[in-house]
């Protein structure tokens, strides 16, 4: 397709072809446990991205993002580098525009994202699958309690937060609540294409 029947599709029916998988859910659903078995499982797929997440907040074991200073976020925000930006919980969170160059190679592109900017990237892409992590409250607990970040700030208002009707709004629902190799290939399901159900 030329570049400018590339822009009059786009234009239409938002950026394309490739797909965005987008992950939700409430902080100790095991979304970032999931995602790293489902990228271990496209290793050798390079039709599948997972992109770092831009973060002010220092990279960890349990998420490996591009660490930034506030400053330096909202240079790159006023730059134009960001493809989406939200905050929450006292951070800044970004994907570059570098996303937008897999999703019109064709690839699928997954991220981890906060609800809050659902109905943008919806609009803003022409094939959006939204698919919400959530566990039971005592599950989502104790998973928090175990982590202890300390960025993570005060846990129960997170806990509060995680009531929020994310599920409402997704096209998949993952209950989190077995085994991790298990839920990791219902979103494996998800991220081929394959429905999610085994």
């Amino acid at each position: 397709m030329s570049e400018s029947g590339a822009i009059a599709q786009e234009a239409a029916g938002g950026i394309g072809p490739g797909r965005l998988v987008l992950v939700v859910g409430p902080s100790g659903a095991g979304k970032d446990t999931l995602l790293r078995l489902a990228r271990a499982a496209c290793v050798d797929d390079h039709s599948v991205v997972f992109p770092r997440r831009v973060v002010t907040r220092e990279s960890s074991a349990d998420e490996d993002n591009i660490a930034v200073t506030p400053d330096e976020f909202r240079r790159a925000r006023d730059h134009g580098d960001f493809a989406v930006h939200w905050d929450a919980h006292g951070h800044s969170y970004a994907l570059s525009t570098e996303v937008d160059d897999d999703i019109r190679a064709g690839r699928t592109v997954v991220v981890n994202v906060s609800r809050t900017v659902l109905g943008a990237l919806r609009q803003t892409y022409a094939d959006v699958v939204v698919v919400a992590i959530t566990a039971p409250p005592d599950v989502l607990a104790t998973r928090l309690a175990a982590r202890a970040r300390h960025s993570d700030g005060n846990i129960d208002e997170r806990l509060a937060r995680s009531v929020d009707g994310t599920s409402a709004v997704a096209d998949v629902t993952i209950l989190n609540a077995g085994s991790a190799e298990y839920h990791g290939r219902q979103l494996l399901r998800v991220i081929r294409n394959e429905g999610w159900q085994e």
